[in-house]
């Protein structure tokens, strides 16, 4: 199972493929882009309600970051509570918690509905504090989880080997094995007649003059439909909500502990920032723990190779580890108010796209939430959630001012990495495995010379919004510092926004 990175992560490497025949229509009640757990669980649900439904995606199912999750399932989820309440008020923060809960409840009933085998588990979560700062704001999370009617409750312990000076426990919460569960639902999207179409990237939805959504990919096919679902991650080609969303990296390992009974019984979080988060995983009966931390904004690191080193240490210095098994990098995305974008695409002329973003590092979560809340918009043309996820929302003034943040930042980035550039002589100055942007000869260029010393050379303007991208040493890939698109070492497209791969010389 591919990825849109170099490294492999546990899920890719414990899965098969689901064989499926290809889609050969041409007319489609509704088209989901994108077959990761958005895509698949909306396409599922559609389909079951009778609708004719095609799922695409610009590589294969799995591809994004649903194979590279680390599959906690949450209802404290990483924007506190109290931040959530700061921004929001109380009422809606109740209906982000009562969601969280529902969504986990539906992973749960698609597990049972079609017996998929994917390692689920409840489970109890746990968060601890180091520091009096710490302690405070801990205190203040836990307020904030029992004001929106969840569970919470003081512990003197946690399961994990660190000292402590304060810590609480939530239940409710969960984890499983993320591809074999989407590749379950995709079984039983299929049985129920579903269509699937993978190696299709979609570059342009228009609406035609008999009221139709033409859907058209890079390779010139087109598809007719009433409705469009974008389960992309983030929206493809420039457009409004590129500037409500932040692109992030996150750093996981998978290690073999001299004993592994030190494996965490349950979900852990410290309070560092960026944070740490614990699980135990299961390969072939055997416990493995799970540690993920050093996120920060995509292409804002000098060294990505660097957090893996860091986080490695951060483990050996706590835990007695025999080997290490896996490490891999994935993206998410943060919206600009600190909640998910769930619903109706906002500026559209009709009421038959929607879109699913934003969901910061609780994709299983609000990706499975939006299944529900999209199917019942489709359907029915409401959901009880569309004030709290609306796209469309203001949010509050505290969001403008983030939102202005970020956006300069972009700007930034669209000045200074054009400055910033590198002069060699000669391209024997990079070394194998390597990627740089430079001069040479008077022009701007990508080079990345692959172990055998063959060179890949780039126009390094990304294709979406005219940055400059910047080389990942840990996945090899070149990564955009502005709205996250990604491409591989040769230039070929990984994720948008941006829909054409780097132009390659």
């Amino acid at each position: 199972m591919k990825r849109d990175g170099q490294k492999t992560s546990v899920w890719q490497d414990t899965v098969r493929p689901v064989p499926y025949m290809e889609s050969r229509g041409s007319y489609y009640d509704i088209v989901i882009i994108g077959g990761g757990i958005t895509g698949v669980s909306t396409a599922l649900r559609l389909q079951k309600s009778g609708k004719k439904c095609l799922l695409m995606d610009a590589h294969t199912i799995g591809f994004g970051t649903t194979a590279g999750t680390s599959a906690h399932l949450n209802t404290v989820i990483d924007t506190p509570y109290s931040e959530i309440i700061n921004k929001h008020g109380r009422e809606k923060a109740v209906f982000v918690a009562q969601s969280t809960k529902e969504a986990i409840a539906e992973i749960v009933a698609n597990i049972h509905d079609y017996q998929i085998s994917c390692d689920y588990m409840p489970h109890d979560g746990f968060m601890y504090a180091q520091t009096e700062k710490e302690g405070e704001a801990l205190e203040k999370i836990k307020d904030a989880i029992l004001a929106v009617g969840l569970d919470a409750s003081d512990v003197t312990t946690v399961p994990a080997p660190f000292d402590i000076l304060k810590a609480i426990t939530f239940g409710g919460q969960g984890s499983f094995h993320p591809t074999k569960y989407i590749m379950g639902l995709l079984q039983a999207y299929i049985n129920l007649g579903g269509h699937i179409r993978e190696h299709a990237l979609v570059q342009t939805v228009t609406e035609n003059e008999r009221d139709k959504l033409e859907v058209k990919t890079s390779e010139g096919q087109l598809w007719l439909t009433q409705t469009v679902v974008y389960a992309t991650h983030t929206p493809p080609g420039i457009q409004l909500m590129n500037f409500r969303l932040a692109p992030y990296r996150s750093y996981i390992q998978v290690f073999e502990l001299e004993d592994e009974n030190q494996c965490p019984e349950g979900l852990v979080y410290d309070m560092q920032e960026p944070f740490h988060y614990f699980r135990t995983v299961c390969i072939a009966g055997k416990r493995y723990l799970m540690v993920g931390g050093q996120d920060h904004k995509t292409a804002h690191h000098d060294n990505e190779k660097y957090n893996f080193l860091e986080l490695e240490a951060f483990v050996a210095a706590h835990y007695a580890v025999k080997q290490k098994k896996y490490e891999w990098s994935s993206q998410y995305y943060e919206s600009q108010d600190s909640l998910p974008f769930i619903g109706l695409y906002p500026g559209k002329s009709h009421t038959r796209e929607f879109i699913a973003t934003g969901f910061g590092g609780n994709g299983m979560i609000f990706g499975t939430l939006s299944s529900v809340i999209l199917t019942d918009f489709i359907l029915t043309g409401d959901s009880p959630y569309k004030e709290v996820y609306a796209p469309g929302r203001i949010g509050p003034l505290s969001a403008i001012g983030e939102l202005l943040t970020e956006n300069m930042d972009v700007v930034k980035h669209f000045i200074k990495d054009r400055l910033r550039l590198e002069q060699i002589e000669g391209f024997v100055e990079i070394g194998n495995d390597e990627g740089k942007i430079l001069k040479y000869q008077g022009k701007k260029i990508g080079i990345y010379k692959d172990s055998a010393g063959k060179l890949f050379a780039i126009d390094p303007v990304c294709r979406h919004a005219g940055c400059i991208v910047k080389w990942n040493n840990a996945e090899h890939s070149w990564d955009c510092p502005c709205h996250g698109a990604r491409y591989a070492s040769n230039g070929d497209l990984l994720n948008g926004p941006a829909v054409d791969a780097l132009r390659k010389l």
